[in-house]
C-alpha cells in the first residue's frame, strides 16, 4: 500500500462538505458518558479519499455525509466495551480492530441543512431492527439505499449488524496505528 495513504487525515480537510457529529465526545450515546475528549474525526488517508468520494456521490443527489464516529482509540473501545461487552455491537479493544485502526466509520446521510435523513433506527441502536437486512420503510429503504450505493461504490462494506458502520474495503492493508485527533484540530 502507498505509504501515503497509510497515515491519518482529518475528514473536514479532506472534505468539508461532511458534516462531523462524533457522539462520543458527547453524552450523546448509548453510554450517556464522553469518552473520548477530541471533536476532530480521522480516519487513514486512503479511508478518508474512499468517504470523499462517498461524499460526491450523495451531494450529487442533494444530500450530504454526517460522520458519527471514526478513529477510536484503544481507550476509549476498552471504555465502551466495559459499559456494553457484547462483541455482536462492540468489539473488544484491540488495535488491529477497524475503528482502533481509523478505517470504520458510523456515519448517516443527511439533508445538505444537516438534518438526519430518516434511516431504520438512531446511531447505537443494539434492536433486530438495526440490521441491514432489517424490514425498513419505503421512505427508510430509499434514504439508506442512497447512502449504501455510495459507500459500497467508493470501496466501503458494510457491517452486517448496523446499518450506519463502513469500513474500508481494503482494511486489512493496514497495519494498527495509533494517533491523537487532536493533533489534527484546526
Amino acid at each position: 500500500m502507498d505509504p501515503q495513504l497509510t497515515g491519518f487525515s482529518a475528514i473536514q480537510r479532506i472534505d468539508p462538505n461532511i458534516f462531523i457529529d462524533l457522539r462520543y465526545a458527547t453524552t450523546n450515546n448509548f453510554t450517556h458518558q464522553v469518552i473520548y475528549d477530541f471533536t476532530t474525526a480521522i480516519v487513514r488517508t486512503g479511508t478518508a479519499q474512499k468517504l470523499a468520494a462517498a461524499s460526491q456521490a450523495v451531494q450529487a443527489q442533494g444530500y450530504r455525509l454526517k460522520v458519527w464516529d471514526a478513529y477510536r482509540p484503544v481507550s476509549a473501545q476498552r471504555r465502551l466495551f466495559e459499559v456494553y461487552p457484547d462483541p455482536d455491537f462492540v468489539a473488544p479493544p484491540n488495535p488491529n480492530f477497524s475503528h482502533q485502526k481509523g478505517v470504520t466509520l458510523d456515519l448517516t446521510l443527511a439533508t445538505p441543512a444537516g438534518q438526519d435523513c430518516p434511516l431504520p433506527t438512531g446511531f447505537d441502536d443494539f434492536s433486530p431492527q438495526a440490521h441491514r437486512n432489517a424490514a425498513k420503510t419505503p421512505e427508510q429503504e430509499y434514504y439508506y439505499q442512497i447512502l449504501d450505493a455510495a459507500m459500497t461504490a467508493a470501496g466501503f462494506v458494510g457491517y452486517v449488524n448496523e446499518w450506519w458502520d463502513y469500513r474500508d474495503a481494503d482494511m486489512d492493508a493496514y497495519e494498527p496505528l495509533a494517533a491523537d485527533p487532536n493533533d489534527f484540530a484546526d
